[in-house]
């Protein structure tokens, strides 16, 4: 068996030190380019030129590509070579890799990566540096692939080869590799939404749909029966008409900032309330939230029936409860909303759209309420006709988020303190309408004291683990047949 070693560096140091190495099981070689190429694997000029080298190598059915997929140092370690060839050779796989060191401002960091599941979709997901393919299916994916991605190419690539199951994770921490990206990982999360990444996210998402029709999970739009919602059938079995929902546990220094921003709600027609539900707070929050609610009746400070709840689980007792209006608005116990007109916009786009649910924007501030980078987050690459198919890509749908109660009920949130709302969406865009609102609704205030700040990268597996098979139940809903 060979392996050939493929980089497209400008400095080709990195692929000779993997080049000449032998091991019981593999060759390794570095592989010959057949010419300039201007991204790292993104174009479809890159991705044509790995299998045109492959091909030039006349490679056998066994023999394996090992790509390396970032532009950083990287350097074998712990019997790298030997144990990359031995996972190849014994597993067969398409896909071989492995966990690794970063090193960081001069400090060594191990990086466990988890494996892929069907629904690992995101292009963010971190297989590391690099990676090992079995180099026959590489050319068969690349002759299925779309000619003209300036960056979106391997991210295609890699749906195409991993998302079968036909991989194989190496427990073991096999190379170590300069950090080329140092941002947090709070930083991180916003790339997909920075106006400046826009023409790269449309583009991902062209890579999405194509992959998304090959796999049989793609949703046409003009081909389904979507329910539209006709809320007057409800809106007599309902006190209020909005209710918003403030799950909170120890946010002693946010949580009056966040009511009183909900209280002062208006609205043209119908009366809005609030429904702390209160998770058991040990700090000062219960007693801010009694003398709130000894002020104004408008506000229910309620306390969950089990202790053993998450944010998704409290969201669900607010619903449940009898107060609960026919539209219920989710504000998290950091923020607040933009102004008092925030509910009308929302309720407004409801009754125009007949959704099932409506995802509004937002902007990032600092606790201060002072505006950050980047600003603005507002989705604006959902569409009504692609909208539900790129819901499965993204790692996010937006905020604030609001739901037609009658339908939450139908499909509930699950109890989970993560990624609880994405599922809930998730599901809804299937059969429903989701309505959209592009203008900012509420300050999103990041600091020291949010869930998200300053996360291990054990607990960033874990979200992402959690997310990702949200992701596979709704591909495998949706008729995944690869």
């Amino acid at each position: 068996m060979k392996i050939y070693v493929y980089t497209e560096f400008v400095d080709e140091s990195v692929g000779n030190r993997f080049n000449g190495k032998k091991t019981a099981e593999a060759d390794y070689i570095l592989l010959d380019k057949v010419d300039d190429a201007e991204h790292i694997l993104g174009s479809s000029r890159s991705v044509w030129q790995v299998s045109q080298a492959l091909k030039k190598a006349n490679f056998c059915p066994d023999d394996y590509l090992m790509l390396i997929t970032h532009n950083v140092d990287c350097k074998l370690i712990n019997g790298g070579e030997s144990e990359f060839a031995f996972a190849a050779a014994y597993t067969g796989r398409t896909c071989v890799y492995s966990n690794y060191i970063t090193i960081s401002e001069g400090e060594a960091h191990d990086t466990p990566v988890i494996a892929p599941q069907i629904g690992s979709v995101r292009e963010d997901f971190n297989m590391g540096s690099i990676v090992l393919y079995k180099a026959s299916e590489w050319v068969k994916a690349s002759e299925k692939m779309a000619d003209d991605y300036d960056y979106a190419a391997y991210y295609f690539m890699r749906l195409m080869l991993c998302q079968n199951g036909d991989t194989y994770h190496i427990r073991q921490t096999l190379y170590q590799e300069s950090e080329f990206d140092s941002r947090s990982a709070e930083d991180k999360q916003f790339d997909y939404v920075n106006p400046n990444n826009e023409l790269k996210q449309l583009e991902m998402q062209r890579a999405y749909l194509e992959y998304s029709k090959i796999a049989g999970t793609y949703i046409d739009y003009t081909q389904t029966n979507r329910i539209k919602i006709e809320t007057t059938d409800y809106a007599e079995n309902y006190k209020f008409k909005v209710s918003v929902i403030i799950p909170v546990r120890n946010r002693e220094k946010t949580i009056e900032d966040a009511v009183k921003s909900a209280l002062s709600q208006k609205l043209k027609d119908g009366k809005v309330n609030v429904i702390v539900v209160d998770n058991f707070s040990t700090d000062k929050t219960t007693d801010k939230l009694i003398k709130l609610a000894n002020e104004n009746n408008r506000l229910y400070h309620i306390f969950p029936s089990r202790t053993d709840l998450g944010i998704g689980g409290c969201w669900m007792e607010a619903v449940r409860h009898e107060a609960c209006g026919l539209y219920c608005v989710q504000l998290d116990s950091d923020d607040v909303y933009q102004d008092e007109n925030t509910l009308q916009k929302i309720v407004d786009a409801f009754e125009q759209n007949k959704c099932a649910m409506v995802i509004g924007s937002y902007s990032l501030t600092d606790f201060d309420l002072n505006p950050i980078p980047p600003g603005l987050i507002a989705h604006k690459e959902w569409t009504d006709k692609e909208g539900p198919n790129n819901a499965v890509r993204i790692n996010g749908l937006g905020a604030p988020r609001a739901f037609f109660t009658p339908v939450l009920v139908e499909i509930p949130i699950p109890n989970a303190s993560y990624g609880e709302d994405y599922a809930v969406g998730l599901q809804m865009s299937k059969k429903y309408k989701i309505g959209r609102i592009y203008d900012s609704l509420y300050c999103c205030r990041r600091w020291g004291g949010n869930s998200d700040s300053s996360l291990s990268v054990e607990k960033i597996n874990a979200n992402n683990n959690y997310k990702d098979s949200i992701r596979t139940i709704e591909m495998l809903s949706r008729g995944f047949n690869k």
